[in-house]
Parts: C-alpha cells; structure tokens; sequence
C-alpha cells in the first residue's frame, strides 16, 4: 500500500513538523548557550566541527553580507509564501504517498523553525560546519538539514514514482 489514508498521513505529518520544529529549536538553543559566538568546536578534525553562526541571509548565507534594511521582511514574506504553497498542496492533495507526506512535512518543519527565527531575531543559528581539504560547505542547521532532505525525497517520488 503506496498510499496512506488522508487522516493518517495528515496526523504523521503534523507529528513530523513538530518534531523537526521541536529539535531544531533545541539544538540551536543548545548552541547559543554552550558554544560562544564564532567559535569553532572540532567533532572529527578535518571533516566537521560545531560553530556558533548568525546567518541573516538566505539559505547557505546567501546575501548575509547585505546590509539592506528590506532584506529580512523580503525573506520573511518569500518564506511564508512558499509555505503557504506547501500548505495548500497538503491540504488540496486527497492522497499522498508516504513519500511525499514525509517530504513535504521535513519541509514544513523546517521552514517554519527558520521562519519563527528569522521573524524572532531577524536571523537563524548556524551550527554544523562540514569541510574536506579545501572544500567547505556553508554552515548549516538541523531545520536546513530536514529542508533539504525532504526535497530530495518528493523530488526522488516524482522521477522515480511507479
């Protein structure tokens, strides 16, 4: 059974949402709590290290150097409105597949832990810095994580759905 009835699916996803809500929010208040602001904490040296970074900017600190002042309110509104589509897909779509429901629900999450931080501080807690020799990821954090790893999921469903 490829498909879940609407009411579990929508009960797992509510679920999910808080839960990536919910551990995103405590890891980043473990962050500003224990790690001091640009300090850089090696885990497994020369391939991840913990860091304490404010991002204003827009996913992997794109445009965080600007110094706008309609930059914030710019990235507040494109993030309601996108979630305001996920919202509408969920809502409008009789059955989802797990796939899809699980996807979509890592994306609400953390959509909105990024979002409640952007609109509370006017920028999100960066945390988990990944580098190999002279390549090195943007600093990211769970929400991101779930972001990413919930697009990759309905983006594997749509191309590879029976």
């Amino acid at each position: 059974m490829r498909h879940l009835s609407k009411t579990l699916s929508r009960v797992i996803m509510a679920v999910l949402t808080i839960a990536v809500i919910g551990a995103d929010q405590a890891t980043k208040a473990m962050v500003r709590t224990r790690i001091p602001d640009r300090a850089v904490i090696p885990v497994m040296r020369g391939f991840f290290n913990l860091t304490n970074a404010q991002n204003s900017g827009a996913v992997f600190g794109l445009f965080s150097e600007s110094t706008v002042w309609w930059k914030t309110p710019l990235l507040i509104a494109i993030s309601i409105a996108l979630l305001a589509v996920v919202v509408l897909l969920v809502v409008r779509t009789q059955n989802l597949r797990w796939e899809t429901s699980v996807g979509l629900a890592l994306v609400l999450g953390g959509a909105l832990s990024n979002l409640f931080d952007r609109m509370r501080r006017g920028w999100v807690e960066d945390f988990l810095d990944f580098h190999f020799r002279s390549y090195h990821w943007a600093t990211f954090n769970l929400a991101d994580s779930a972001i990413v790893v919930g697009t990759a999921l309905i983006v594997v469903q749509v191309l590879f759905a029976e």
